[in-house]
């Protein structure tokens, strides 16, 4: 288990080391996902991020790597190329099966995206392929060199400006981006793809998604990505984009084999996933969910806050109290909610609370539950119930109080 993403490194097709982020789920894995970032980006960019922070909270560990030559990996990035690209993520792959486990999901942004169309036939345990901002054709980069290509193919080399880092582009990787066929390969990859794209993307034209679209076979679905441009660089597209991938590639994970599943633990499990400032994953036996604090606080809201778990155990206890009592008396209630409000309060400004809470003085908690209660129901019934509510036993244990004990225990491995 790991409170940050795993720094890993492996061998990449020059030979030089690759560095890699390994997101893990704080709980039981049930898949592993292999990520390919865009053209001169790198694994550590706000989309990747976010997906595979969403991916991990989700129980789907992520691997995220920089190509040859870029970001934290060695080597030089003028002698790579797209093939280059694909052979990096077959080593990629192959580290994951022999460490981990092999990777059932591919993920490509941008050039990444055609990179895991043209290397997914040969990832046999990968099942499901998502591009997001992807040409249909790896040559698509090549109108980024803008006026540099005729100097490159005359020169053998050249200098290209891209988002503002210059990077020698050499002919061969001209000849080697023209001489891929990711169409080709798309129209025979056999596997469930999600294409997901920008409208208004200026880097890549949205005619790349319908092409990849057409030319794939079913199953295949596409999502539009509105408003957002093609680094998706707004923390709410990256954010959107995450949250639709997870949902989309948990109908090909299939169910997890109950003989072969990990015991849940014990008790709530809360860790931090190394995403924002506060998100942590929380894992309660097989359900994963995320706390985190508003934006306001520092946080990325991507969550309930602790005091918004708190507020959401009073009032779940309190609507199945509820139903229980309802159920057993045979009470007409088609329907119980109750919505919980928090705050903190001067005990002495604390009109509902009791004598001994006036009494500690300064400032205590103070949760306010408003029931509603859909039946057919006389007054005395609806007297009735909202006594009942008193007795919900997280009620009872935030009125009496509880012992908390701390003790440290050794990290695991």
């Amino acid at each position: 288990m790991a409170n940050r993403p795993l720094k890993l490194e492996f061998d990449g097709a020059h030979g030089a080391k690759l560095a890699a982020r390994l997101d893990l789920p704080a709980g039981e894995i049930r898949a592993f996902a292999l990520f390919a970032h865009c053209f001169t980006c790198s694994k550590d960019i706000p989309a990747a991020r976010h997906i595979a922070g969403t991916l991990a909270a989700e129980g789907i560990a992520v691997l995220r790597f920089d190509f040859t030559g870029l970001g934290g990996s060695g080597g030089d990035f003028s002698s790579t190329g797209f093939s280059s690209n694909v052979e990096d993520l077959k080593l990629a792959a192959d580290f994951l099966r022999q460490n981990y486990e092999a990777p059932t999901i591919l993920i490509g942004h941008s050039l990444g995206g055609a990179a895991v169309l043209s290397v997914a036939s040969e990832i046999p345990e990968a099942r499901a392929v998502v591009t997001i901002g992807a040409p249909a054709d790896a040559d698509h980069v090549i109108h980024n060199f803008k006026g540099a290509v005729d100097d490159i193919r005359a020169q053998g080399a050249g200098e290209v400006d891209l988002a503002g880092r210059t990077f020698t582009i050499r002919r061969e990787f001209l000849d080697d981006l023209e001489a891929q066929s990711v169409r080709d390969k798309v129209s025979r990859l056999g596997k469930a793809l999600l294409v997901m794209h920008a409208p208004l993307d200026e880097t890549v034209g949205i005619e790349n998604a319908t092409n990849i679209f057409v030319t794939a076979k079913h199953p295949k679905s596409y999502v539009s990505l509105d408003k957002a441009d093609h680094l998706l660089s707004r923390g709410e597209d990256a954010a959107y984009a995450a949250r639709v991938i997870t949902g989309w590639v948990s109908g090909y994970l299939g169910k997890p084999d109950a003989g072969q599943a990990t015991e849940p633990k014990d008790g709530v499990e809360v860790v931090e996933t190394g995403q924002g400032k506060f998100q942590s994953i929380v894992v309660s036996g097989q359900h994963r969910m995320l706390a985190d604090e508003p934006t306001d606080f520092g946080g990325l809201d991507s969550g309930p806050s602790p005091y918004g778990y708190l507020s959401a155990a009073l009032g779940a206890c309190t609507v199945m109290t509820l139903r229980m009592y309802a159920d057993r008396k045979g009470l007409p209630v088609e329907r119980i909610g109750a919505q919980v409000l928090h705050g903190k309060v001067h005990a002495s400004d604390c009109e509902d609370c009791s004598e001994d809470q006036k009494a500690k003085g300064g400032r205590i908690d103070r949760f306010e539950r408003l029931i509603t209660l859909d039946g057919d129901l006389d007054a005395a019934m609806r007297a009735r119930m909202l006594e009942i509510a008193d007795k919900c036993p997280v009620h009872k244990t935030l009125e009496a109080g509880a012992a908390v004990v701390t003790r440290e225990v050794p990290v695991q491995e």
